[in-house]
Order: structure tokens, then C-alpha cells, then sequence
């Protein structure tokens, strides 16, 4: 007696415990943005506007093209990043070879003072929205050579107008990369393109 196909077990992956993003918009994000935005008196009174609003965050979360600045350590850790056992892709990272077509810039490793003109010219060919993650020590800080080297930024903040969020560790680990995107993915979530922006 056969009692059909017997159910598969879901695979748990023990790499890291990160869940990648929903293929679809979850339906109580969608509810709790229409009573959102029906509460709202004033300019975001309309519906449409907090939907596009939802809609054009949700795209930008998962379609981050990178474009990485990646020296010595640092710079292992992301091919290993990029390989198969973590692949960014899974996240909506998808690395590009250009600026002109990249909306994140990963700055990992060492900047030397010679090399930070042109991390600045990178940044600048890049198109609105921008990004910039800033990964390791070397990057943050200068790391360890922040008092015995007159040769290394001290850090990517003196030399770009902005960065959106910072992995700490030397080098860190690509869960600490993922965690990073992840953190990115939930600050775009948050951004208002077109409704009423509060004071």
C-alpha cells in the first residue's frame, strides 16, 4: 500500500541564519501602508502616493548594483562574498563594472591619500540614488595604520559626503557584508520620494 509521495522536509541552510528578501510585496506591508496613508491629513491624503512610494523603495531594496573600492584583506572577503557559499546575488546585489550603472559604492581596505581622488571621481560618475557602504577598520578608520602611516585616510567619511552605513571588523566576515546590505535594504525601505516629509 503506497500512500503517494511523501512530503519534503524545507532544507535549512547552516551557513548564516539571514533570510533573503520576498519575491512579492507581503500583503499586511501593503494594508498597513493604506491605513497609513488614509490617516494622514494634508498633502499625502492620496492613496497612490504612498503606494508609488512603497513600490519604487521596494525596487530600489532589491535591485542594489555595486560597485566596489576593495584592497587586501578586505577585497578576499568580498570574492568570497560574491562566490557561490554566500552569493550576493540572492540579495539583490548585483556587482557592475562601471559607476555610470552602479547605485552602491562598497569602499573595503585600505584608501591611500593618492587614491581617494579617485574614489571621489567614482563616486561622483555614480547616478542618483547613491550609496556608499564602508567596510573594515582600514576604511572606517584607518585601522591599524591610523597613527604610524601619514600615507592612509582616516577614514572614508573625510573624503565622501555621505555614508549610509558601516560594517565593522578586520577583515569582516561576508555574513557581516550581508548583514550590511540588509541594514542599506531597510534605510531605502524608509525613504520618502514623494509623500509629505515631515519636519
Amino acid at each position: 500500500m503506497s500512500q503517494g509521495p511523501a512530503k519534503r522536509k524545507p532544507i535549512k541552510s547552516n551557513i548564516f541564519d539571514v533570510v533573503p528578501a520576498p519575491a512579492e510585496i507581503p500583503q499586511n506591508v501593503l494594508q498597513k501602508n493604506f491605513e497609513r496613508v488614509r490617516a494622514c491629513k494634508g498633502g499625502e491624503g492620496i492613496i497612490e502616493v504612498g503606494i508609488a512610494d512603497l513600490f519604487i523603495n521596494w525596487c530600489r531594496k532589491n535591485s542594489l548594483w555595486y560597485l566596489y573600492y576593495a584592497t587586501a584583506c578586505c577585497g578576499i572577503e568580498l570574492m568570497q562574498g560574491g562566490a557561490s557559499k554566500y552569493d550576493f546575488d540572492r540579495f539583490g546585489a548585483v556587482f557592475r563594472a562601471t559607476p555610470r550603472q552602479a547605485d552602491m559604492l562598497m569602499t573595503a581596505g585600505t584608501i591611500t591619500h593618492k587614491m581617494a581622488e579617485r574614489v571621489q571621481r567614482i563616486y561622483a560618475q555614480m547616478p542618483e540614488p547613491k550609496y556608499v557602504i564602508a567596510i573594515g577598520a582600514c576604511t572606517i578608520t584607518g585601522g591599524p595604520f591610523y597613527k604610524d602611516s601619514y600615507s592612509v585616510v582616516k577614514g572614508v567619511d573625510l573624503i565622501l559626503p555621505k555614508v549610509d552605513v558601516y560594517v565593522p571588523g578586520c577583515p569582516p566576515r561576508p555574513e557581516a557584508w550581508i548583514e550590511g546590505i540588509r541594514n542599506l535594504q531597510n534605510l531605502i525601505m524608509k525613504t520618502k520620494n514623494y509623500g509629505l516629509k515631515k519636519a
